[in-house]
């Protein structure tokens, strides 16, 4: 056959699970620790679907010695009878078969809203399983079946009695698929509280059975169990646990033909709006058409109440959807029989018959505890109306950074040493700390994609500051300018000038509150940039260690003891030409010189040359990064608040939890 032909032979079918093992990034996004926890979540969600019919009231995932993760319910169990168009155990096809299960069979399936409608959970959490065990207890009966590789090892066995009643699956991730196989307690815990506050009435418990746990875990307990009485109005409470707000949380529910629609808000003296959005208990991080009815309802509501006060005189004077979710924080959950999603990972809804369900909903209900409640009413209004301030305040000096930009040439500040692309897809801004680092960076780079903004002392706490104060701030108005993509509600990603930017500070105290105070920026006001994938942290090493012509870099004391250790010196006091070594290194914290080993500690960027900040910090070919992703924005608003918020006790609380686990600290 003729080179580069293209024909029947080329077409490959896939059978049975095949087709998982080959793209897992399509069924679970990604073969990393998100797409690993992606496994557990597939099965609490069937379990949660058992919950939301009414069949279950209590879910146990387990972390198991071997490092398997079990999730066993209460609910009906999986069908066990011989399936008709098989000939098989119905438990054999739904781990087995793509698109299997009971959530296609219409009215008569048993399940009146799904989170799973896809189908394929359990089915793929088998195919990229090394192992996997399924027990189902039915009819007073254990039936159980064993996989390997999304295979069965031997047909369904029935054994004993028992009054049990439910599913357990346990499976073990296949290393051959994932990055890495180990399991986050805190990560799955995360997760499960979320859906206990979504499902009134149900208990979840995490038991973490592991005799070795991951760094992250072993100050955590061992068992969690969270019950919920609350649910989504707990949630709220939960979410703004470190604010002042206003009033109690707002809440209210409604079965419409549509499907059943549950809100819960409440604003707080805070700038940030924090709204997440679930259907059928999947948390849709990117929103959908029961968002979209929340939040014009919202802006209605609150702006027909207003004027109804008096508040609001002149038509144009209208608050905008961003003054009215200022301090806004909402869970807005809908049940509905056959979700939309777009993706198998389920993130947004497009059920467009949802925006007017709960924008009718909020509407009513909303409308009708404002006039109820008139204090929190008045409250709500006047955090909305110092909001409206505050964005035409920001507005104007918006305006003027891009006008002075525009007024000073290409909109690019003087201090940017620029890069010569004009390709964002390969250009990398640095944001560097100081004139020192920054000349040592300028000199290092490639200026064909690197370009270099030094960034002069520490930039403002925009935690605790509106757009206004921030456009203020020289430093942050320069990053603005040389990103070009805009800021507020003239943001536009698509005009980012670089997809790679890089936050390179001193790995001392002051360069992680620089660092520190960046991530805060590009969280509140350029998240886009995280969800792309788009911000970095540089990794410069902390020694230089040479023996002979042998130089080698190293980021940690660990593995500065791990190369000294090689090259046969021990960490003990060692005397040279009658010079006592430990002495002097109290003295200079730079250099020591061992016999024949020279170690030098870096504590600033800008004691490195050129050469050997391009060499262990820049060069794409031999650099280390660390992409900043979104892996918990739940997690990440509450980090941030905590640390960079106004409220000291707190903050206090979470330094006085976790000093002990600090390592390295270098003040």
């Amino acid at each position: 056959m003729p080179k580069g032909s293209y024909s029947a032979e080329q077409i490959q079918v896939l059978q049975g699970l095949e087709p998982v093992r080959k793209r897992p990034g399509m069924y679970i996004g990604s073969t990393d620790s998100r797409g690993l926890h992606h496994l557990v979540h597939e099965l609490v969600d069937n379990a949660i679907d058992e919950a939301m019919a009414g069949h279950c009231t209590e879910i146990i995932v387990s972390l198991e010695k071997d490092g398997s993760v079990a999730v066993e319910d209460n609910g009906r169990g999986i069908p066990v009878d011989i399936h008709k168009q098989t000939g098989r155990p119905a438990m054999e096809v739904v781990l087995t078969t793509l698109h299997a299960g009971g959530k296609f069979g219409g009215d008569d399936s048993g399940y009146k809203v799904s989170g799973g409608l896809h189908g394929v959970g359990s089915s793929v959490v088998n195919a990229l399983s090394s192992h996997m065990r399924a027990e189902v207890f039915r009819d007073g009966k254990v039936y159980m079946q064993e996989y390997k590789q999304g295979k069965p090892v031997a047909d369904m066995k029935v054994s004993g009695k028992t009054e049990k009643r439910g599913t357990r699956v346990s499976f073990k991730p296949d290393p051959v698929i994932f990055d890495a196989t180990v399991f986050s307690m805190s990560t799955l815990m995360t997760r499960l509280r979320q859906q206990a506050y979504l499902t009134r009435g149900v208990a979840i418990s995490v038991l973490d059975a592991r005799s070795e746990r991951p760094e992250e875990d072993k100050e955590l307990p061992r068992l969690y169990r969270f019950y919920f009485e609350g649910g989504i109005a707990a949630y709220v409470e939960h979410l703004n646990e470190s604010q002042e707000c206003i009033g109690s949380p707002i809440w209210f529910e409604h079965e419409a033909s549509e499907g059943y629609v549950e809100v819960a808000l409440q604003y707080s003296q805070s700038f940030q709006e924090h709204v997440v959005s679930f259907a059928n208990n999947i948390h849709t991080s990117e929103g959908g058409h029961h968002l979209t009815g929340f939040k014009a309802a919202l802006t209605r509501t609150i702006n027909a109440y207003a004027r109804t006060q008096g508040a609001l005189k002149e038509k144009e004077d209208n608050l905008t959807a961003e003054d009215v979710r200022e301090g806004l924080t909402a869970v807005v959950s809908v049940r509905l029989k056959e979700p939309q999603f777009e993706g198998q990972t389920k993130s947004k809804l497009g059920n467009a018959e949802m925006k007017t369900a709960v924008e009718t909903v909020v509407n009513e209900k909303l409308a009708q505890y404002l006039e109820e409640h008139p204090a929190e009413a008045r409250g709500v209004v006047a955090k909305c109306l110092l909001a409206s301030r505050a964005r035409l305040a920001a507005r104007a000096a918006r305006d003027s950074v891009i006008r002075k930009g525009a007024l000073e040439g290409m909109t690019l500040p003087g201090k940017l040493a620029d890069c010569q692309s004009r390709d964002p897809s390969e250009c990398e801004l640095f944001i560097v700390e100081g004139d020192s680092a920054g000349g040592s960076a300028k000199q290092a780079r490639r200026r064909e994609f690197q370009a270099i903004l030094p960034l002069r002392g520490k930039i403002l706490n925009v935690e605790q500051s509106r757009l206004d104060k921030m456009l203020a701030n020289n430093e942050i108005k320069a990053l603005i300018v040389a990103m070009g993509m805009g800021v507020g509600e003239v943001k536009e990603v698509g005009k980012l000038r670089y997809h790679r930017i890089v936050i390179m500070t001193d790995a001392d105290v002051d360069g992680a509150h620089i660092r520190t105070l960046l991530l805060t920026l590009f969280f509140r006001y350029f998240v886009e940039l995280l969800d792309g994938g788009h911000l970095y942290i540089a990794q410069p090493p902390l020694y230089k260690i040479q023996k002979g012509k042998d130089v080698r870099y190293v980021f940690s004391d660990v593995e500065k003891e791990k190369m000294l250790k090689e090259y046969g010196v021990k960490g003990e006091i060692i005397e040279e030409g009658g010079e006592n070594i430990e002495e002097e290194v109290q003295d200079t914290e730079k250099t020591v010189k061992i016999p024949h080993v020279s170690v030098q500690r870096y504590k600033g960027l800008g004691e490195m040359n050129a050469d050997q900040l391009w060499d262990t910090t820049m060069d794409p070919e031999h650099r280390t990064m660390l992409r900043v992703t979104m892996e918990d924005a739940e997690r990440a608003n509450a980090a941030f608040t905590t640390l960079m918020g106004p409220e000291v006790a707190p903050r206090r609380k979470f330094i006085q939890t976790h000093a002990k686990t600090v390592k390295n600290l270098d003040i």
